[in-house]
């Protein structure tokens, strides 16, 4: 494959960077974007060498990100892959939830992958064909759950965004929204409590084929639907959970 480009937001720990190795592994120059953790963008930087670069920035400032696009796209043209993975979560009781803890996740979690897109997508539709924008969605914006209104309504608006989108960039453009369920990741050890025995038991009955997932279970969804072989599936949710969520 020759030389393509990707951008990852939230590319540098956890999920996101797992799906920056694999597109650096199929051939994509990487442009992987962090907020604030810099120790974990040296490391996947000293990992991959120059299939990667990372760049801090906050995606929730349009101004920033159209900066950070013009840049990207006067070093490498337009990009053929962006992944919105970058997201916030900050939870608490909707009666209590200050209105800065509403702010920080809808920006986040929601307006960040519209200012992204817009920024790159006119650039995109130029490849005729070639291009695949996939937001990271959250089984949460199907079911909700207590404590996390902001959560779930930037991911459950998020799922709308991908199906406008898919309908406007159609057909140069495909759009489709990638949602993890229970992926083997720190934030998820910890949410569900998956060292103590009892917890974990009851985690895993919720799930048909009994285990957790992996980072590298969705790097293959990923693989799949920025490939030749989801060239027909455009505006579509593809959830990786292991049957846990029947949507």
């Amino acid at each position: 494959m020759p030389n393509r480009t990707a951008v990852v937001t939230g590319g540098t720990k956890g999920i996101g960077a797992t799906l920056s190795r694999r597109l650096a592994r199929l051939g994509h120059h990487v442009v992987a974007v962090y907020r604030a953790d810099k120790a974990a963008a040296d490391l996947l930087s000293e990992e991959l060498g120059d299939q990667v670069e990372t760049v801090r920035l906050d995606v929730a400032d349009p101004e920033a990100v159209a900066a950070f696009a013009e840049r990207v796209l006067t070093a490498h043209g337009a990009p053929r892959v962006l992944v919105n993975n970058a997201g916030r979560n900050i939870d608490g009781p909707f009666l209590r939830m200050p209105d800065d803890d509403w702010r920080q996740v809808l920006d986040a979690n929601l307006s960040g992958p519209f200012y992204l897109t817009k920024a790159f997508a006119p650039a995109m539709l130029g490849l005729e064909g070639d291009a695949s924008v996939v937001n990271i969605g959250a089984t949460t914006a199907i079911r909700p759950r207590l404590n996390g209104v902001n959560y779930c309504a930037s991911k459950a608006g998020l799922l709308h965004l991908t199906k406008c989108l898919a309908l406007e960039l159609a057909p140069a453009v495909r759009v489709n929204c990638l949602i993890p369920g229970m992926i083997d990741t720190e934030e998820m050890r910890t949410r569900y409590r998956v060292a103590d025995p009892t917890a974990r038991a009851e985690l895993l009955a919720e799930i048909p084929q009994g285990r957790i997932g992996s980072p590298e279970e969705m790097a293959d969804a990923l693989e799949f639907l920025v490939g030749d072989g989801a060239r027909y599936i455009t505006g579509q949710k593809l959830i990786v959970d292991g049957g846990q969520f029947m949507w």
